[in-house]
């Protein structure tokens, strides 16, 4: 059995190190926990309860919950959105970080510049640092905690003690020592002197680094965010509600309720509520969003349809075959958060590492203090060595780099339209050689535009003005690609009345003179019985020769004109195949189209 098990609490790569070994120490279960996503990916025998894995990580210290299961019928827009047990958003976070920076700066510029060292600046600095310590440094002293009752020690182990340890010599040195005296002047050295502590204070020390390491978090908090908003977007892509026909009649219900074998219906213009059967009608259904085909595909009874894409064309009437977390669109989003929490070999190392690289950091600190004391250098330059080892060893970046580079990588990658299989395969891209390039909508743009126009019997812009008046009105990409060129020539779009959509064929309206003009395909045409002279029989030859789409239009008993529509390259696509070549990659296209186009 498998189970993907969202963590709250962790606050650094230990805890994640820490987690992973409580779950696979209980027999039979295999365990990875990513520190940047907040989840654990589980696997355990059959035997054995979900609950029991919740329970071994609350015995860590830290709390979990076992995720939504999901039903026939769950939303694919929300299958897969199991976050963190607590989602602070990053508002507790940023106001503890706004308050103790605020506090902080006096305290660290008063003990910098020994001029602007007022009587009784010691005191003043005293009263600043300590809401900055205490509230501001409250998340770590907590952890720190818990981990102690639990016999552990993480990063926010060496913060709670280096910030603590210098914050307590500092009110003993102002209380007992020296330091408090009127008029006391602190110099600001980069070397470590050798002068009674009991005249030392280090209130810039705990305030300073309490502060950084809340932006720190603040900022790895915010990267998270952006990471899953990429996620979030690939998700959003579904739809809310579908009209689902029961006993012959409409009824708009959210798609959470959408059950396998309900019938529903797509309008042109709506995106299909899930994978699913066509049953009625025919259209063009535009599937660019999902895999960056730029022509739409002809669909009618019997064809599948996937979820989220749109119906371009007519009216559909669909029978729904996969919903929830079984659609093409749920199942794109667990790639994605498949790879992103799983672990790249380079990760695994880093955790090991800072897995015992706490331990190691306070008994350097404790046995540097010892050295200093034992040498004569003197408790002051002693416990000022010791902090110093404390704060500065925190292993934030070890441990945080590599998951957060993995996450905003397969993150940003989805929202590119490039789905990364794992971290494993991230990695490997360091022995790519080749690069295979989809065409359409990789190095096109995904957008149909109108690229020539061949007329016979009438004007371009005549052609142009008529046909662009039609296709007006219809939603079809490439109806879309000749209104916008017509929108763009000189004079006004003709109003149309007695619009008619033949579907997957192309349109028909009448002009205020009373002519019928007909836009679309060749048999449509052919129907209407107008005839293709032989100079726009060899035109539309030679635009199909070029891999182009062709649309014919027609009036008055001849097909008056020949529109060639095809995709575009996109303006970046050259300089990217240039760059790909200066990295000494083999760049290749991959196209079912022939050499020629």
């Amino acid at each position: 059995m498998n189970l993907e098990l969202p963590i709250a609490g962790m606050t650094c790569a230990s805890c994640a190190m820490r987690i992973e070994k409580k779950l696979n120490k209980i027999d039979g279960v295999s365990a990875t926990v990513n520190y940047a996503t907040e989840k654990a990916r589980v696997t355990y025998p059959d035997t054995m309860a979900p609950q029991d894995l919740v329970a071994a990580v609350e015995q860590a210290g830290y709390t979990a919950r076992l995720p939504e299961r999901p039903t026939a019928g769950t939303d694919a827009g929300t299958a897969g959105r199991d976050g963190p047990v607590e989602d602070d958003g990053g508002g507790t976070l940023r106001r503890r970080l706004l308050i103790s920076g605020l506090l902080t700066v006096p305290v660290v510029a008063l003990a910098m510049v020994p001029a602007w060292q007022f009587t009784y600046w010691q005191w003043f600095s005293l009263t600043l640092a300590l809401p900055v310590v205490a509230y501001g440094g409250w998340p770590f002293h907590q952890a720190a905690w818990s981990n102690l009752r639990h016999g552990a020690a993480t990063m926010d182990s060496l913060i709670s003690m280096g910030t603590l340890a210098a914050l307590g010599w500092s009110v003993y040195a102002l209380v007992f020592g020296t330091a408090g005296v009127p008029g006391m002047v602190h110099r600001f050295d980069l070397t470590i002197r050798h002068v009674d502590g009991l005249g030392n204070i280090y209130l810039e020390a705990a305030a300073g680094v309490t502060t950084f390491i809340l932006a720190g978090r603040y900022f790895e908090s915010r990267a998270k965010r952006r990471a899953g908003a990429a996620l979030r977007a690939l998700l959003e892509l579904g739809v809310k509600d579908v009209a689902v026909l029961h006993n012959g009649r409409e009824q708009r219900v959210p798609v959470a309720q959408l059950q396998v074998g309900d019938t529903f219906v797509v309008r042109p213009g709506e995106k299909i509520a899930t994978d699913g059967v066509v049953t009625d009608g025919a259209s063009a259904i535009d599937a660019s969003m999902l895999t960056g085909e730029s022509v739409p595909v002809e669909v009618g009874p019997g064809d599948t349809v996937v979820g989220a894409t749109v119906n371009a064309g007519g009216r559909l009437v669909v029978r729904a075959s996969r919903v929830g977390a079984d659609t093409q669109l749920a199942q794109m989003a667990k790639l994605v958060t498949e790879a992103q929490n799983g672990k790249a070999q380079v990760q695994r190392l880093a955790d090991r590492v800072s897995g015992i690289f706490v331990p190691v950091v306070i008994t350097l600190a404790v046995a540097t203090l010892v050295f200093w004391v034992g040498t004569g250098g003197g408790v002051a330059a002693g416990f000022t060595a010791a902090v110093a080892v404390l704060i500065i060893a925190c292993p934030c970046a070890l441990g945080l780099a590599t998951p957060t580079a993995l996450l905003v990588g397969t993150g940003r990658g989805a929202q590119l339209g490039i789905l990364i299989k794992g971290p494993e395969v991230l990695e490997s891209t360091r022995r790519v050689d080749t690069v295979v390039l989809d065409k359409t909508g990789t190095v096109t743009t995904g957008r149909m535009t109108l690229v020539d126009v061949v007329v016979a019997g009438t004007e371009r812009g005549e052609a142009l003005r008529l046909a662009g008046s039609v296709e007006d009105g219809s939603e079809h990409p490439i109806a879309r690609a000749i209104a916008d060129a017509a929108r763009r020539e000189p004079g006004e779009l003709e109003a149309i009345t007695d619009f008619a959509n033949s579907d997957g064929l192309g349109v028909a309206a009448s002009i205020s003179t009373g002519q019928r003009v007909v836009v679309g395909r060749p048999r449509l045409l052919a129907d209407e019985g107008l005839e293709l002279p032989d100079e726009l029989a060899r035109a539309r030859a030679a635009a199909e020769g070029r891999g182009h789409t062709v649309v014919l239009a027609g009036w008055d008993a001849k097909v008056r004109a020949v529109f060639s529509v095809a995709d575009s390259v996109k303006p970046t696509s050259a300089e990217a195949v240039a760059e790909l070549k200066a990295l000494g990659l083999r760049p290749l296209l991959l196209t079912g189209d022939n050499e020629t186009t």
